[in-house]
């Protein structure tokens, strides 16, 4: 079976910029629908914008996330994004059977890109990570199936739930999250 790939390698000491512009080209390419999945969601500001033009021009944009994350300092950062992604209109799923630590994008039914990479700053500026692009329907179709599987066994964070936090809540995500380039 032929299946077109590519792979993405980075770190510090090779081109490092290659893993963000791989997500943000996939996320600025999505027409249809848009599924990600990622236990540590740090981004640039770059990141974050894509994903909320992304949802803004009707692509179904959906991230799903870890409700417990094995570190609380991350989830925190990650919260502080979530008013703004939910506003824009992405879908936010916190996955409730234990650490969802899948990496993966599927796009409009035909492209996945999975491996080692997380949406955070650390995996797009320190680490060394892997990640493979595949464009075969079948694949995607497949690994579209795993993250509803992710979804249904989640609960969907609402904008009205964040707008609830306490003021004290919020200025703890936001405090952590100024704190991304090195998290």
């Amino acid at each position: 079976m032929d299946i077109p790939a590519q792979v993405i390698g980075t770190g510090p000491t090779v081109r490092c910029s290659a893993m963000p512009e791989m997500f943000e080209s996939l996320i600025y390419s999505a027409r249809d629908e848009l599924v990600i999945t990622t236990p540590y969601y740090v981004p640039d500001e770059a990141m974050q914008a894509a994903l909320c033009a992304a949802a803004r021009r009707g692509t179904n944009t959906s991230i799903i996330f870890p409700a417990r994350n094995d570190s609380w300092i991350v989830a925190a950062a990650s919260r502080s994004y979530y008013s703004d992604l939910l506003t824009a209109g992405v879908h936010i799923f916190e996955y409730l059977g234990g650490l969802l630590h899948t990496k993966s994008l599927t796009l409009d039914g035909a492209i996945t890109l999975i491996g080692s990479a997380n949406m955070d700053r650390r995996s797009f500026e320190l680490n060394y990570e892997n990640n493979i692009l595949f464009y075969d329907p079948a694949l995607t179709a497949a690994m579209r199936q795993r993250q509803q599987h992710y979804i249904d066994c989640s609960v969907e964070v609402k904008q009205q739930q964040v707008e609830a936090w306490s003021w004290r809540r919020r200025l703890w995500n936001n405090s952590v999250a100024m704190f991304g380039p090195v998290l």
